[in-house]
This record gives C-alpha cells, sequence and structure tokens, in this order.
C-alpha cells in the first residue's frame, strides 16, 4: 500500500511575495516615464500632420477654384481653422472646418495662411514651430510657391 506524505505544500513564500512585487514596480516605474515621452512625441507629430494637411487642402481647393474664392487655414494653440476667405475675420463661416489640436502642443510663427485663387500660392509664408512640454520641436516651412516642408 501507497502512503502519501501531507508534509509537502505548495504555494509561495512571503520573501518570494516581495520579490515579486519589487520586481513589478521596478518595471512599472521604468516605463511610465518613457509613455509619457511616447505620448507628447506623438501629440507634437499629430499637430504637425494635422496642419499639413489643412494646408495642403486649403492650397487645392483654391487651386480647383471651389466656390470661386480664396481658402486658408489659421493655426491656433487649440486649434486649426481651415475657411473660405480671404481671411479668417471675414471668412464665410458655413464652409469653416476646424480640427482640435492637443493644449499641450505650443505653436508659434506665421498663424494665418492664405492661397490665392488658381494659382495655390500663399499670401504669406514663412515657418510655423511647434514645441511640446519634453522640448522636442518640429517646424513647418511654406516658402512662396506654396511647397511644404517639415
Amino acid at each position: 500500500m501507497l502512503k502519501l506524505n501531507n508534509n509537502n505544500q505548495f504555494g509561495f513564500t512571503a520573501i518570494e511575495l516581495i520579490v515579486i512585487i519589487v520586481f513589478i514596480a521596478l518595471i512599472a516605474g521604468t516605463t511610465v516615464p518613457m509613455y509619457g515621452k511616447f505620448q507628447a512625441s506623438n501629440n507634437l507629430d499629430l499637430s504637425v500632420t494635422k496642419t499639413v494637411q489643412s494646408l495642403r487642402r486649403a492650397q487645392v481647393l483654391s487651386q480647383a477654384n471651389d466656390s470661386d474664392s480664396n481658402w486658408g487655414v489659421s493655426i491656433g494653440q487649440e486649434q486649426i481653422l481651415l475657411f473660405k476667405g480671404t481671411s479668417s475675420t471675414t471668412r464665410d463661416i458655413n464652409f469653416d472646418e476646424i480640427f482640435d489640436l492637443n493644449g499641450n502642443i505650443l505653436v508659434s510663427g506665421t498663424q494665418d495662411v492664405v492661397f490665392e485663387k488658381l494659382t495655390g500660392e500663399p499670401q504669406t509664408f514663412g515657418s510655423i514651430n511647434f514645441s511640446s512640454n519634453n522640448n522636442e520641436t518640429k517646424t513647418v516651412t511654406i516658402n512662396e510657391k506654396g511647397m511644404l516642408s517639415y
């Protein structure tokens, strides 16, 4: 007859549990700051992409002479406004397209760009600068022919 020994117990000791908890805390402590940097970098990239797409859309609408009008983009701290008209203050609000920007991105430089009908050349040109809270910056440059580089 076979006897079973009841002294064999399975489980974790308190020391093993503490080691596992410390290990998990170390992993979490190193990944959280990296996630914050990734998120800030991603927000910066999204802001630049939205701006470039809006500028290109306004240029194409102007070149196509859509609604027989100029089209432009006004870039603020928290939004991008694509508008129909010769300026953002005298625009036709029925054609506005608004895109939100992340509030943690600081925008500076050229704020309003209006494109000429048919040619698509900008009335103003220059650079739009974007800065994130982790000191990363990106620049979108518009030359006198309407070419964008970023």
